[in-house]
This record gives C-alpha cells, sequence and structure tokens, in this order.
C-alpha cells in the first residue's frame, strides 16, 4: 500500500473521483426507480437523485472522517445508497406515500445509532441462513421491475427498438464484466448506461428536457416533500432492512481493516455503525434514502494499492458538490427506459446471486437450514408475485403482509429460531 504522505492534492480529487464513478450507477438507480414506481415527475425525482447524492458524500464524509472515537469506522469507506431497501420503500411509499418512508428511515436510523452497542447480541437472529434467505427474497422480488421497463420502453419507442436496446445493454455489460480487467469491470454498469443512451440518441430515444429544464445551483431543503409520516408497519419493515444491511457493513468493516492493515475493534464497529444510523436520520431530513458502506468500492482500495481514507474524504466533497448541482442529477433522467431496464435486471440479479453465494456457506445437509430457505423465499416470493393477496384485510395488515419481502424475513427469523436455536436440532440429510 501506498503511503498517504507522498499522495499530492491533485491525486487524491482524481481518486476519488474513481470511487465516485465505480459506485454512481448504484447510488442513482435507487431515486429513479422509486421515483418512477411513486409516479413522481421529472422535477422531483431529479431532486431525489440531487439529495442521494449530496447525503452520499454526507455520509461518506460521516465513515471516513469520523467524530472522535465516538462516530465514524475511519476507513476509507464510501456509502451510497443501498439498493436492498428499495423494495420495501416502494410497498410503504405506495399505501402511505413518500413520506412514510422518511419516517420510517428516521426511526430506523435512530434505533440503529443507540442500539449500536447491542448489534452483537441482535445479530444472532441474523445467522447467514437468514441474511442469505432474505438477500435472495429481495433479489428475485424485484427482477420483475427490470422486464417492466423494458416492456415499457416497448410502448415508448416500439416493441423492436426497446427489446433489441435493453438487449444490447445487457450483453454490453456482460462482455465487459467478461473481457476487461480491475477498474473498467468495476464500472461496467456506468458504461453499459452511457453506451446504451448514447445509442439511444441515435435511435431518437433519448429526451432532453429534463436536462435544459434543470438549474446550475440548488441547495437541498429539508423535509422537501413535507413532515415525515410514522407508521407501524413501516418503520417495522425499515427496521429490519437496516438490520441486515448493518451486518452487511460489519463484513466490509472487517474486509478492510485487513487490507489496510488496520485492526477493527468492536469500538471501531460500534462507532461505524453509528455513522450509519446517524447518516440515515440526516439522509431522511434532506429527502435522500437510507444509505450505508459500498461493497464495490472495496475492490478499488486493492486495485489502486491506496489505502488512505483522504480517498474517501475526497469522494465525499465531490459527491455533495454534484448533489448540488441539479443538471447534473438530471442527467440521470434521460436514460431511456429500456436501458435502465437491462442494467436493472443485472442489478437485482447480482442482488439474487449474492444472496445464493451466502447460502453456500450455510450447512446445505441440515434439512432445518433447507426449511428455513425454501420456506422463507417461497412465501417471500410467492407474495411479491401476488401483491394484492391480502385486498380486504385490515389496512396494517395489508401493508405488512403484502410485502413479501417482510414476510419472508418473519419466516426465516421466526424459522431459524423454532428449528435451530431452540430444542432438538435436526439431523442431517
Amino acid at each position: 500500500m501506498i503511503n498517504s504522505n507522498k499522495i499530492s492534492l491533485g491525486k487524491l480529487c482524481i481518486l476519488g473521483l474513481q470511487h465516485v464513478l465505480a459506485m454512481y450507477a448504484g447510488a442513482v438507480i435507487v431515486p429513479i426507480i422509486l421515483g418512477n414506481a411513486l409516479s413522481l415527475n421529472q422535477e422531483q425525482i431529479t431532486y431525489l437523485v440531487s439529495a442521494d447524492l449530496l447525503t452520499c458524500g454526507i455520509a461518506t464524509l460521516l465513515q471516513a472522517q469520523g467524530w472522535k472515537n465516538f462516530i465514524g469506522v475511519k476507513l476509507p469507506v464510501i456509502m451510497g445508497c443501498t439498493i436492498i431497501a428499495l423494495a420495501p420503500m416502494i410497498a410503504i411509499g405506495k399505501a402511505y406515500g413518500l413520506v412514510a418512508i422518511y419516517g420510517a428511515i428516521i426511526v430506523s436510523g435512530t434505533l440503529t445509532f443507540f442500539l449500536a452497542p447491542l448489534v452483537g447480541k441482535i445479530m444472532k437472529l441474523f445467522p447467514p441462513v437468514v441474511i442469505g434467505s432474505v438477500i435472495t427474497t429481495i433479489g428475485l422480488s424485484l427482477v420483475p421491475l427490470g422486464i417492466k421497463n423494458i416492456h415499457e420502453g416497448a410502448t415508448n419507442f416500439g416493441l423492436y427498438n426497446s427489446t433489441m436496446l435493453g438487449l444490447f445493454v445487457f450483453c454490453m455489460v456482460i462482455m465487459i464484466n467478461k473481457y476487461s480487467k480491475n477498474f473498467i469491470r468495476s464500472i461496467a454498469i456506468l458504461l453499459g448506461i452511457i453506451v446504451g443512451t448514447s445509442l439511444a440518441y441515435s435511435l431518437e430515444m433519448v429526451n432532453f428536457l429534463p436536462i435544459k429544464q434543470a438549474t446550475w445551483f440548488r441547495a437541498i431543503q429539508p423535509f422537501h416533500f413535507g413532515l415525515p409520516k410514522f407508521t407501524l408497519s413501516g418503520c417495522i419493515v425499515m427496521c429490519l432492512v437496516t438490520m441486515i444491511t448493518t451486518i452487511e457493513s460489519i463484513g466490509i468493516f472487517a474486509a478492510l481493516g485487513k487490507i489496510c492493515n488496520q485492526d477493527i475493534t468492536k469500538k471501531g464497529i460500534i462507532s461505524g455503525i453509528r455513522a450509519e444510523g446517524l447518516a440515515q436520520i440526516i439522509g431522511a431530513i434532506l429527502n435522500a434514502p437510507p444509505h450505508n458502506t459500498f461493497a464495490q468500492n472495496v475492490g478499488l482500495v486493492v486495485l489502486s494499492k491506496i489505502n488512505t481514507r483522504l480517498v474517501a474524504v475526497s469522494s465525499g466533497i465531490i459527491l455533495i458538490l454534484l448533489g448540488l448541482i441539479p443538471k447534473f442529477s438530471a442527467l440521470a433522467l434521460i436514460i431511456p427506459t429500456p436501458v435502465l431496464g437491462a442494467v436493472m435486471l443485472i442489478m437485482f440479479g447480482m442482488v439474487a446471486a449474492s444472496g445464493i453465494k451466502m447460502l453456500l456457506d450455510v450447512d446445505l445437509e441440515n434439512t432445518n437450514n433447507l426449511i428455513v430457505i425454501a420456506c422463507s423465499i417461497g412465501i417471500g416470493v410467492g407474495i411479491s408475485s401476488v401483491p394484492t393477496l391480502f385486498n380486504g384485510a385490515p389496512e396494517l395488515i395489508q401493508i405488512v403482509f403484502n410485502n413479501g419481502i417482510f414476510v419472508g424475513a418473519l419466516f426465516a427469523i421466526i424459522l431459524n429460531v423454532v428449528l435451530n436455536l431452540t430444542g432438538k436440532q435436526d439431523s442431517k440429510i
């Protein structure tokens, strides 16, 4: 690894920009999909993207720079909008509105901040068999959104143009991952979006009106969409999602600690969790989705051989500046729906694949584990595919049990406790 004292300010900016490019597509796609799912207009979605980028920057500074030994893991950590929270946010938003999403995020962030010292005890409820099942369910539940975007593109641009454009972007991202290395591979999704949108422009499928209408500078107004609304079901769902992303972040902290030759103590992990909780609260106030540590940027730390957190600090400053420039945020809105649908298919598929990869570390010869996996994924994906299943039931029942991800996660936790943590353990197959 390279000594941070030998890195010039110019190089720090370039390295910081590299991290921003690596996480950009993953960061902005969540507010875009959320805004479209909740039928927001282009100006509102541009605002969501700006708020997200600004909060990404603030959250990154909280983690990388930190405050004393109380907040922040103080590693080269990049924070971004977590895609795992997307489906729950859409469910909450459709039932109660956008402000209910922010209310749920504030509650989950507050609990994360104050309960950080207890995370070790709570983690017992979230072994790999539970987390892997939940993440797989999330990925499989979101995949249809990608197909839906390609289908909507067919309505606007014609079936042939929409399908072929989506297929081209889909194949391009795969080829980049196969034949490229290092940094180029890490920005495969971003390159797919750029090239796909350029091709769409030649087919007259790109509308530049959002960029023309956007201003050059706009400060983000707290509670722009209204004061937060707190609903019991929404808060429960978001707290569950936050617990899962927190455990994921702990794993990333440990990996970065080894890469940076830095011992990560229990106190350091607690400080990192506090930073994530505080970032959620600030993000909700600034109209942004919840944020957590981005795993893809760990690869860039290894690639660049530079482990100083000053690189992450420079990334945070760049993200804050980008969040204050609406014209830059509006760039994300010119992406045609077939292009967006193609990258969504890959990204959501990768979420599911990540869950499956985690399940490979589970003892699959134990029938109890197989029951936990089969029942939680089956119920979760099944309910997600029939969102009207509980229509006619009381409103609280609808919002909780029409959310397949929450039901799947609840079953995974309960079944794991009943089958694996209490009573007689089941034998191998």
